[in-house]
């Protein structure tokens, strides 16, 4: 057992050994080309490090001194293009959406335009944070994919866009829709109403518009429960309005047993409240 983890650990040393030294010598190999004074050779190297997937070398060699000798040329798109991607593919979303917005203002008649013009927008999809994040990012994605979508609409991106429009749709909702159970769970019954109430009226063609109108009627029969008796039979009312209004838009609710539970409940303690 011992001879054993001695061979393993002879043979780990030798394996990071071997790492590093191929580490260095591609290291090396790069140092050597951006050294290099030859552009044509810079040009050729940066063309296979982008072919053999090495993205992040390419780039550098591309940025170096390939980008503006190429410039003017026949191959200054191409190599545009590509330099965009090499940021994409390192995930440096930031400067890929830029680099591919500066593509179609460069390159208006590009046949790679239509693509470039989705990337952008893609990019910014790819830098949508977490949903209790800010979503400004969120929101540009949409607005670009609606934008590309106009611009083109018989792209075969086209579906993509619709998908992602959906997908960031969902997520305004989602956050939303958490902003507002945050009141509710903190005992804001007023304020969650309202923001159940934002979240059903922002997103009509939601599937659980339903789940959000029947919470709002929970939070403001919470909030007339809680509200002084001066107040109550105004707020209560205003439960009874929501209840009408969920009875004839919600027709197949699983919610209705429930909202008519609250209608009838509602109704009963108005009758008792004094005038």
């Amino acid at each position: 057992m011992r001879n054993f983890a001695n061979f393993m650990g002879r043979n780990s040393v030798l394996i990071l050994l071997v790492a590093v030294l191929f580490t260095s010598s591609c290291a090396t190999k790069l140092s050597k080309v951006l050294k290099s004074k030859d552009f044509e050779y810079k040009y050729k190297m940066a063309e296979q490090y982008y072919a053999n997937k090495k993205y992040a070398e390419a780039q550098k060699i591309f940025e170096a001194d390939v980008f503006n000798y190429l410039k003017g040329t026949t191959r200054y798109e191409d190599v545009y293009y590509k330099y965009a991607y090499t940021y994409f593919y390192t995930r440096d979303y930031l400067n890929a959406e830029n680099m591919f917005k500066s593509f179609v203002e460069n390159f208006p008649t590009s046949t790679r335009g239509e693509e470039c013009e989705y990337m952008r927008a893609y990019c910014y999809y790819k830098q949508s944070p977490k949903i209790d994040l800010d979503q400004t990012n969120t929101t540009k994605t949409m607005g670009l994919m609606q934008a590309f979508i106009s611009t083109h609409p018989t792209s075969k991106r086209v579906k993509d866009a619709v998908d992602i429009i959906d997908l960031c749709r969902e997520k305004l909702e989602l956050k939303e829709f958490k902003s507002a159970e945050l009141y509710y769970n903190l005992g804001y019954y007023k304020a969650a109403a309202i923001a159940f109430s934002n979240v059903s009226d922002n997103f009509p063609d939601s599937k659980k518009s339903d789940d959000y109108k029947f919470l709002m009627i929970k939070s403001y029969f919470k909030y007339a429960e809680m509200s002084y008796e001066e107040k109550q039979r105004e707020r209560y009312e205003k439960v009874l309005t929501e209840c009408n209004e969920f009875v004839e838009r919600f027709t197949d609710s699983k919610h209705l047993e429930d909202v008519n539970k609250y209608k009838t409940q509602t109704n009963n303690i108005i009758k008792n409240l004094k005038k």
